[in-house]
């Protein structure tokens, strides 16, 4: 039943993301009509839809309301009072007009009607018998229409059918008494409940379309690719640059082990490199893989808590290198460190002269806690030159070539690898003492990359793998590759 469910968040997202659709090159002729790119958009906004009601597990719908500092805001404005200033000149007339209002007592039953369950066989029957239209007419047409009777009807209609969250505003109908005040009102909650309806919908059905969801979007994309072939470019050249570099890794590695083995790439480990380039895109690059592009946003925000994870897990090590483990024991100082950290780096990662200001005041900031809690214990705070040493060290951090911030980036990935590849705990990399008090946000944020990743390649498997095989096995090795069987 619709007032049996929950107050829906509000803190979801009102926007959905979309595929980009690729246009055809400059000059050439048009290759599609315009049903069939009617069709290719409906394709993609059903493909986005349902990936978001499905991943987004705090998704919903909110009424939709244009800021009232923009055009369409003050348009809005506008228009609506317009209307009910004329309600109301028709109202107050004499004789009063109610033509306006029949119209929207109209509308407000085919409202309730959308509301009804099939289950709600009286209800509608009482709907029908009292907003039975030609009597209404009837009514208007010898000055007997009594519209507060039929309002209240309406509000206990409403109250009937509204989820407990909308209580208070329905129960706040009963004390209107201007008639177009009320229908105004009677209008706006009925707006929330239909949004209400919907999100009950989706969270009805979720369930269900968690079992289908791959299959769907499977077959969505295959339709977007069918009419746009090119819709694969991007990704082709993401995971062209993933087989580079775990080329290069691969050679490396085999340079400092002093093996010569040259077995070939593995396709997991190609896809998992680029899932992982994910994490540290360039927000200006706009050939972002299409299969991976529903996720942009949520990849991109991991991909900042991740920034913000290492260069925390920097300055905690830094700090312990210069201050050693006496003040790491004290009760609740690494907390409040850590908290003042991330409040001094919080919205740091777009700019980097923001970063850099930001960590000038980290390294004031941990110098001054450090010696409070030295002082504290009646040990011998840091000699000047040693205060002096970290803060600096503390401030070169917003270098992306810092030596520790590539280590520790180079660790934290690492972790993050070997939660990605799915493997037992004993695979994870050895952390040291700074590295493991932000353990448990890097298992979370390793919890949440890896559930998009999982989801992706469980739909995107199919295609990726004419990719790798081609990157991976090139027509002369493929066939020598056969030859030898």
């Amino acid at each position: 039943m619709p007032n049996q469910r929950e107050e829906v968040a509000d803190d979801s997202p009102t926007d959905l993301p979309c595929l980009e659709k690729l246009n055809s090159p400059a000059g050439s002729p048009p290759t599609a009509s315009l049903s069939s790119l009617m069709e290719l958009e409906n394709c993609v906004s059903n493909l986005s839809l349902a990936h978001e009601i499905v991943v987004n597990r705090d998704f919903c719908f909110k009424p939709r309301s244009p800021p009232t500092d923009s055009l369409e805001g003050r348009v809005t404005e506008v228009v609506h009072r317009a209307f009910w200033d004329s309600l109301q000149e028709q109202l107050t007339s004499d004789p009063p007009n109610y033509n306006h209002a029949v119209l929207l007592l109209q509308e407000v039953k085919t409202m309730l009607q959308s509301l009804l369950m099939p289950g709600h066989i009286r209800l509608r029957s009482q709907l029908d018998e009292v907003l039975d239209m030609e009597l209404i007419q009837q009514e208007v047409d010898h000055g007997a229409l009594d519209l507060h009777r039929l309002a209240a009807f309406i509000i206990g209609t409403m109250a009937s059918l509204c989820a407990p969250v909308r209580d208070p505003e329905v129960r706040a109908l009963q004390d209107l008494k201007d008639p177009v005040e009320l229908l105004r009102e009677i209008f706006r909650v009925l707006g929330l409940m239909k949004t209400d309806m919907v999100n009950f919908t989706i969270q009805s059905l979720r369930p269900h379309l968690l079992q289908q969801a791959a299959q769907y979007e499977r077959a969505k994309f295959q339709q977007i690719l069918d009419k746009q072939p090119a819709s694969l470019d991007d990704t082709t050249v993401w995971l062209q640059a993933a087989v580079s570099e775990e080329v290069s890794a691969f050679a490396a590695q085999s340079d400092s082990s002093g093996s010569d083995s040259q077995g070939p790439l593995s396709a997991t480990a190609v896809l998992n490199r680029a899932y992982m380039r994910l994490l540290h895109w360039d927000p200006q690059d706009q050939k972002y893989p299409e299969t991976v592009l529903m996720d942009r946003a949520r990849l991109d925000v991991l991909g900042q808590r991740l920034q913000m994870l290492v260069l925390e897990a920097s300055v905690l090590l830094l700090t312990s290198t210069q201050c050693g483990v006496v003040v790491f024991t004290l009760q609740g100082f690494v907390g409040k460190l850590r908290q003042s950290i991330t409040a001094l780096l919080e919205g740091s990662h777009t700019r980097e002269a923001d970063l850099k200001g930001a960590l000038l005041g980290v390294g004031e900031m941990v110098v001054q806690q450090v010696t409070e809690a030295l002082r504290a214990q009646g040990a011998a705070v840091l000699p000047q030159e040693n205060q002096d040493l970290l803060k600096g060290q503390i401030t070169d951090l917003w270098k992306h070539d810092n030596p520790v911030r590539i280590l520790t980036g180079e660790r934290v990935q690492g972790f993050l690898r070997a939660m990605l590849q799915g493997g037992p705990a004993k695979r994870s990399p050895e952390l040291s003492a700074p590295l493991r008090l932000v353990s448990a946000e890097l298992a979370e944020l390793g919890t949440a990359f890896g559930r998009i990743v999982h989801f992706n390649r469980t739909v995107f498997g199919p295609f990726y793998a004419p990719i790798l095989r081609k990157l991976l096995f090139p027509p002369g090795e493929a066939e020598a590759e056969e030859d030898s069987r």
